[in-house]
């Protein structure tokens, strides 16, 4: 008997260790499984939404709590382009990516998933996706839709007696531009803008204004598309005359006209926060993502900004350019768990209503996508980009179909040596060709 009661408690405690040992490792790998999440991170370029895009990846957390979003922003004065290379030869490649047009999507062919069948897809905007298409398939999904021209502050013009809304081609903004230097220096206006200097502040430093922005306002009227851009074998500046009248015009009428070299050193920050947000000029070849950097520092400027067109003599010259800026892409190596996460953070970005109102009133964007019916933009400068398209007075954003580097790297630097007095403008525009042609060869 007693020895059948040792056997009977030998058999329960070894029941019960082995209950508990069992236990013990079920709940060590249930704690493990509800800590290990899954990371996606993110490389983007824009920092004008670089904290609201912070938050947005919190919210989306807070629904998600298995996942962290961990975002770096490079951008502004940075070349994102060469950042994003560096990034990917460090072997610390990220999960989700920005790319530009049909140049980039060649370029970044072996790295990118394929997102044809995402949620979003079916709603894109028509022609929003020709940029982000290779061979039938959606590589990625655009940013949003984008306006830019001269960004310019309605008060100093009413001052000047000068109405904006009869600017409508080169004559007519150069006279008002005229006008408003004379009662400029004429101090006319110092008693109420007494930081005003000069009408224009041009960023030569930042050669994507120069030598993908500017620079697209011309070559926008001689290729009808970046795919045109991206399969042309050369480049004939047919309104080369018409772009050195609009970099003249920036120039010359800056607070460095007379030393126009000194533009090369006007970096972003310059031009819209110490420029047109303080009052300092009037006028700045900007886009509508300006806006928050403008309200930031004085929402009353902001809140009265408009966007006259940039007039390409011989072309369209009541228009601006509209297009998609960059897309979202997803490292097609990057882990499974990673791709999924990072597939319904951009979804949820930009199909949830949460995320619709990140979109539009938080990023200033305007939507590239259908469904925001109730998110129209609310910033004067995203009602004026609207304004232009529903009025069919834009051109397209042809830039993406640049050569890789050519239009930063070297056209932008040739603008850079024209403002110094380095280069002629015959021989920029010899010079840019040939690179060009050989960069396509």
């Amino acid at each position: 008997m007693f020895k059948s009661k040792r056997l009977l408690a030998l058999t329960i405690i070894l029941v019960l260790a082995t209950s508990m040992f069992f236990t013990g490792c079920s709940k060590k790998e249930e704690v493990s499984v509800e800590t290990k999440k899954v990371e996606v991170d993110v490389f983007q370029f824009k920092v004008e939404i670089a904290k609201e895009l912070e938050n947005a990846a919190r919210d989306y957390e807070a629904e998600h709590s298995d996942v962290n979003i961990n975002i770096q922003t490079v951008g502004g004065g940075d070349d994102y382009g060469a950042a994003l290379k560096a990034r990917f030869q460090s072997g610390n490649e990220p999960d989700i990516y920005n790319v530009g047009g049909p140049q980039d999507l060649q370029d970044w062919a072996t790295k990118l998933e394929d997102l044809s069948n995402e949620p979003w897809v079916e709603k894109a905007l028509d022609g929003v996706l020709s940029g982000a298409t290779m061979e039938g398939k959606v590589y990625a999904l655009p940013f949003n839709i984008e306006g830019y021209g001269f960004i310019y502050n309605k008060g100093i013009f009413e001052a000047a007696g000068i109405d904006g809304t009869k600017i409508v081609d080169y004559a007519s903004l150069e006279e008002a531009v005229n006008t408003l230097d004379g009662k400029i220096k004429s101090g006319e206006l110092k008693d109420k803008y007494p930081a005003l200097e000069a009408v224009f502040e041009y960023a030569a430093k930042e050669t994507w204004v120069t030598g993908l922005h500017t620079s697209n306002v011309a070559l926008s009227q001689e290729f009808p598309s970046s795919l045109d851009a991206y399969n042309s074998k050369s480049v004939e500046f047919r309104y080369g005359d018409s772009l050195k009248k609009l970099i003249d015009l920036q120039a010359d009428y800056s607070s460095n006209g007379k030393t126009r070299g000194k533009l090369n050193a006007v970096d972003y920050s310059t031009q819209v926060e110490q420029g047109l947000g303080i009052e300092r000029v009037a006028i700045i070849q900007q886009g509508n993502w300006v806006y928050g950097g403008v309200k930031s520092i004085d929402e009353k400027v902001a809140d009265n900004l408009g966007i006259l067109p940039m007039p390409i003599v011989g072309a369209k010259e009541d228009s601006i350019p509209v297009g998609v800026p960059m897309h979202w892409a997803i490292n097609k190596d990057s882990d499974d768990a990673s791709k999924a996460a990072a597939k319904d953070f951009l979804n949820w970005l930009y199909t949830s209503e949460k995320g619709k109102d990140y979109v539009v009133n938080k990023f200033y964007f305007i939507p590239a996508l259908k469904g925001y019916e109730n998110f129209d933009p609310q910033d004067s400068l995203g009602k004026a980009v609207k304004a232009y398209a529903e009025a069919g007075k834009t051109v397209p954003w042809v830039f993406m179909g640049y050569p890789t580097g050519w239009g930063m790297d070297m056209l932008g630097a040739n603008i850079q040596k024209y403002l110094a007095g380095e280069m002629t403008w015959d021989e920029l525009i010899k010079d840019s060709q040939e690179r060009w042609e050989k960069e396509r060869s």
